[in-house]
């Protein structure tokens, strides 16, 4: 294969992969605000350090601890927020990347789910009231829709 062939297919590659970049709520310039991840598992909404910094899928994530750090790059699946970190809720309802409040969580199904809390509005609590087995479906199809960065 000729040598511009080949450099022309690499740049296809590259285009392809880029606008299938995942759009991930990056508020402050990390997942979550800069929480750590790891510890949404344990119940705690606890902020990352800078010591302690990662990239997973182009998005930047901080940790509290190295041990949290090593946690996250041993199975980073695992801790990666649901919808990019965009609000479950508003993502079932509407449709529509909302921000989330990065201590408005939920663990469910062994998956992490960020929730708007602002201006007397916690869409947690939506979120649990009106189903969360309802909203769920709803949510995942709409983020088909909506992932990708535009």
């Amino acid at each position: 294969m000729k040598k511009s062939m080949i450099i022309l297919i690499g740049l296809l590659i590259g285009f392809t992969s880029q606008a299938q970049q995942i759009d991930y709520y990056l508020d402050s310039g990390y997942i979550a605000e800069g929480y750590d991840v790891t510890e949404y598992f344990n119940n705690k909404a606890v902020e990352g350090s800078k010591k302690y910094v990662t990239t997973y899928d182009g998005a930047k994530y901080k940790f509290s601890t190295q041990g949290n750090l090593d946690k996250f790059k041993a199975n980073p699946s695992k801790y990666v927020p649901q919808y990019g970190g965009y609000c479950a809720y508003a993502l079932a309802t509407n449709g529509k990347k909302v921000d989330a409040d990065p201590e408005t969580f939920e663990i469910r199904d062994g998956k992490l789910f960020m929730f708007y809390n602002s201006w007397g509005r916690n869409t947690l609590k939506s979120w649990k009231k009106e189903g969360p087995t309802t909203l769920k479906p709803k949510a995942d199809k709409n983020w088909e829709n909506v992932k990708y960065k535009s």
